[in-house]
């Protein structure tokens, strides 16, 4: 029983660090609170979804496309709702406040195309039959998940780490101005990011779409809700602590459905973060106002 809670804590954190991945590192290359990111978990899943059903692409295909899809969604979106907002070096609250009427809007527009009823995979597009492995029973794609996030989050530390472009990258986070008179180029830097960032959210919305085998406009909602408690937990920008608060969130998720009671699952995250404000305001690896991506 505690392995296979143990191996669930795994899959959900998995998700939950993915999608945080991403929204932390806008926040700190960018410095936006992008809340359109709940909006790109569920367009990827969809794109996807359309692709299987009516495209009648490969899963593996259709994945690539909802993740390249919702790159694209990301640089268009920024460039619409916090391009102003940027030349205007406006407040942080003022990217909350425009990203919250982008995603009211394009959820209420995917509803309106997709309708609110719950979509699913063709029966063939992937196996959902249970795999045993010991105590463990658990489903191909519940491996999949915890392979393909590792791999991604490796690529991502790895790119910003180890090339020239995640140098720039880095240069933009540290210091904007001054990296345009290196000659980085600054907007390059921002489509890049945006880019990346809603393609881990829309990787993110396939994975859980496929685990769960449901797709609905709304089902980043509540996982939005999560990543903004995990990035303030691991602290503002920090993408150590956007990992590790991931895998941990899912981890007290887990245990907390599984042996105390599934109605209070729902009111982890909120403690957590909570106790986090209280005991470790500046994330978990120190002040997340001194750490950029």
């Amino acid at each position: 029983m505690f392995v296979q809670q143990l191996f669930n804590a795994l899959v959900l954190g998995s998700v939950y660090a993915l999608f945080a991945l991403g929204f932390t590192l806008t926040f700190g290359v960018l410095r936006v609170i992008n809340l359109m990111y709940g909006f790109y978990f569920a367009a990827g899943a969809y794109l996807a979804l359309f692709a299987v059903q009516e495209l009648a692409v490969p899963l593996w295909g259709a994945v690539a496309l909802g993740v390249v899809g919702s790159a694209v969604l990301g640089v268009v979106c920024d460039g619409l709702l916090l391009s102003r907002l940027r030349a205007t070096k406006a407040p942080e609250l003022s990217s909350l406040m425009v990203t919250l009427g982008g995603v009211l809007l394009f959820n209420s527009l995917m509803n309106l195309m997709f309708g609110a009823e719950v979509r699913r995979f063709p029966a063939g597009a992937l196996s959902f039959e249970a795999i045993t492995l010991g105590p463990l029973r658990a489903a191909p794609i519940q491996f999949i998940i915890i392979a393909v996030v590792f791999v991604l989050v490796t690529a991502v530390f790895l790119f910003i780490a180890r090339t020239r472009i995640g140098a720039a990258l880095r240069a933009v986070a540290e210091r904007p101005d001054t990296a345009a008179l290196m000659g980085v180029n600054v907007g390059g830097i921002v489509g890049l990011t945006s880019g990346l960032s809603a393609a881990l959210a829309g990787g993110a919305g396939i994975l859980v779409g496929l685990n769960l085998n449901a797709v609905q406009p709304y089902m980043g909602e509540s996982l939005m809700l999560r990543g903004f408690a995990v990035i303030i937990i691991g602290g503002l920008g920090d993408i150590r602590g956007a990992l590790v608060a991931g895998l941990g969130l899912g981890l007290l998720e887990v245990m907390t459905a599984g042996y105390v009671s599934s109605t209070l699952k729902e009111a982890v995250a909120f403690s957590a973060l909570i106790l986090a404000l209280w005991l470790r305001p500046g994330g978990l690896f120190g002040w997340a106002s001194g750490k950029r991506a």
